[in-house]
């Protein structure tokens, strides 16, 4: 508190330091000048934003701040700061100033997923080391309410499964593969022409933004610390229209989905698995209706039961809302003299490796149309413990004019070494052309959402 000159007491503003004035920068800078008196009247002290760093001074802008605001001085920036805000991205400089900002007694709120995942213990320790807030709602999901309800509306119930859509990038293409048939290269040049695919679109298409997501996720579910390095990943690259057809068939559509769930080792101890992979969903479940570049999740409680959180998961102003969310959080505390919730790393459950985790596949093979051919397919399920659930066939003539004829096989639920290994060796079979395309499924039996 201070005395203005009329006797009155006014209150001490809170100073705010923002880190990146890129798209979301922009949408942040913009909303705390722009609603400055919102704000303050949510906080209960004025949020005053004391600069913006900048890796070049001058740069064209359309933000209408004070230019006196801008510095490429961000180590001295943060060291002036109550609330520092992180919105440049990357492991480094944005560690080294997170952990600066903490060690100056700072709260602080970031979207940078990619740090997270890959070295979120070291911030999670300095915050609870000196006091402060660490918030990151935006790093996963955009403007969707998600970390929060997981890290602490939900804390009283058991998480047992997050099965989501995560990356609005690869769900808009393969929404253009499934709807129009479009082919991956043109699905990925739309994207990027409308601003959703970068230039180079590795992290989207190779899934690299949904793992770095997918370990936050399963964090906080599970009470573990978990990595992208723990993360089984696989991206949309290899889905082609063949793949986007097979499922049109059998009443699936297919999208790349980030799944976190409580399972069992081979000695029964518990554990999680964390993988991101396509997979077929049937047209009826819930996430198979999300379009373009939104993002769901879904959430499996023991006491809660299935819930589900949709909305734009990326953009400048819905990321945007997610910090300042955190934001107004992060200074409400300041105020209170206290910090919100910390990390809840207790549970320390291992991570499945891929070939031990539960899952189901969807297999085509092109075999030959003679007697006996799915016998010796079937044999081949039944030597790895593989359980068949249904089998279609259909004939077709190939140019060649011989009879050829295609199997489609879905499996129960099986270990994915189990399931690989079958595809392995059926790929050995004399009768089998070929194996035309192997896709998991999700969400038709008791262990989807």
């Amino acid at each position: 508190m201070t005395t203005n000159g009329e006797g009155t007491t006014a209150v001490k503003p809170l100073k705010v330091a923002l880190l990146g004035c890129g798209v979301v920068g922009t949408e942040v800078a913009r909303a705390l000048t722009t609603n400055a008196a919102d704000f303050a009247a949510r906080v209960g002290a004025p949020l005053e934003l004391i600069g913006i760093a900048v890796r070049r001074l001058g740069r064209e802008r359309d933000l209408d701040v004070d230019p006196a605001l801008f510095t490429t001085d961000a180590e001295d920036l943060v060291t002036r700061a109550d609330i520092v805000v992180e919105v440049i991205g990357g492991i480094e400089p944005a560690r080294s100033l997170m952990l600066r900002a903490m060690e100056h007694g700072a709260g602080v709120v970031t979207a940078n997923k990619a740090l997270l995942a890959a070295d979120g213990p070291t911030l999670y320790e300095a915050a609870a080391r000196h006091g402060v807030d660490l918030y990151y709602e935006a790093s996963v999901a955009g403007a969707i309410p998600l970390l929060r309800p997981i890290r602490e509306s939900l804390a009283g119930d058991q998480i047992e499964r997050v099965l989501g859509i995560v990356n609005g990038t690869t769900n808009y293409m393969l929404d253009k593969m499934d709807s129009t048939g479009q082919s991956f290269a043109d699905a990925l040049e739309q994207a990027q022409a409308l601003g959703y695919a970068e230039a180079d679109p590795t992290a989207d298409v190779d899934g690299f933004d949904a793992a770095a997501k997918a370990a936050i996720l399963a964090s906080l579910a599970f009470h573990t610390r978990v990595s992208l390095d723990d993360v089984h990943r696989e991206g949309i690259s290899e889905v082609s229209s063949a793949d986007v057809l097979a499922a049109q068939q059998q009443g699936c559509v297919i999208k790349l989905l980030s799944i976190c769930e409580r399972s069992r080792t081979a000695d029964g101890a518990e554990a999680v698995s964390v993988r991101v992979h396509p997979a077929m969903l049937p047209l009826d479940h819930q996430l198979a209706s999300v379009r373009e570049a939104f993002n769901a999740v879904f959430v499996e409680a023991t006491g809660a039961g299935q819930l589900m959180f949709y909305g734009p998961g990326a953009g400048g102003q819905p990321t945007a809302s997610a910090v300042l969310g955190d934001v107004v959080a992060v200074a409400r505390h300041r105020r209170a003299g206290g910090r919100g919730p910390g990390e809840y790393a207790y549970a320390e459950l291992p991570v499945l490796p891929m070939a031990d985790t539960v899952t189901r596949y969807h297999v085509r093979l092109d075999v030959a149309d003679r007697p006996g051919v799915l016998a010796q397919v079937a044999g081949v399920f039944a030597a790895h413990d593989v359980s068949i659930e249904t089998v279609q066939q259909r004939q077709v003539t190939g140019d060649d004019g011989v009879d050829r004829a295609v199997l489609v096989v879905t499996t129960h639920a099986a270990t994915d070494a189990a399931l690989s290994t079958t595809v392995e060796e059926l790929q050995k079979l004399d009768s089998v052309d070929s194996v035309a395309g192997v896709m998991r499924v999700e969400g038709t039996d008791s262990r989807g959402a």
